[in-house]
């Protein structure tokens, strides 16, 4: 028998209401199976409703300049700063996926400094970094750092705010005990095999 996902009970598929179900099932069908977190948030639907919307708001949303790659990027260097396994590995695997890069997520997560990226998305790091660690020593030279690699100041809002989302993720993560499915682990390292 494996782990439980979570030191709280999650409440089963048929238990969550439906517009959460239907979410869930979306997702399910993309993946291939449902990333523990959305059952795990579940059993506080209203919470769910609102972290999933501002997630989505975040992540999907095609705003700025930065790509679905550097916003996984960003949670995968700050995740790893607060020490977060799920979201480390969870974003992890989709970072490898849309970057193509098998390799970039465990990088990225060990020392983003050193990592196979570009100058751009360094800068873009080291400023996610300083609102993760030390966001009140923030200043205009920080904002002038991303200006010189195209970052506007848009994007420096929404470097921030998945920053601090996932900040508020991580530390539910943390001490709720999520656990990452087996799956993310394996996924992105691979390249498809086509049929």
């Amino acid at each position: 028998m494996s782990p439980p996902m979570s030191r709280y009970a999650s409440p089963t598929l048929a238990e969550v209401p439906e517009d959460i179900r239907q979410r869930i099932l979306e997702v399910q069908a993309k993946a291939g199976f449902v990333p523990n977190v959305f059952l795990a948030l579940a059993r506080r639907p209203a919470e769910w409703r609102a972290f999933v919307a501002y997630h989505d708001a975040l992540m999907l949303e095609e705003t700025g300049s930065l790509t679905k790659g550097d916003r996984e990027m960003i949670v995968v260097a700050t995740s790893a700063a607060n020490e977060c396994l799920y979201c480390v590995v969870a974003h992890g695997a989709i970072l490898r996926i849309y970057e193509k890069k098998p390799l970039v997520a465990d990088q990225v997560a060990v020392n983003w400094r050193k990592a196979d990226i570009t100058p751009r998305q360094r800068a873009m790091l080291a400023f996610a970094m300083k609102v993760c660690l030390r966001s009140a020593e923030l200043d205009e030279a920080d904002f002038a750092a991303l200006r010189e690699h195209g970052f506007s100041d848009e994007d420096a809002w929404d470097i921030a705010a998945i920053t601090a989302f996932f900040g508020m993720s991580n530390r539910l993560a943390n001490f709720s005990g999520m656990r990452p499915n087996d799956e993310f682990y394996l996924m992105g390292r691979m390249p498809k095999v086509k049929a």
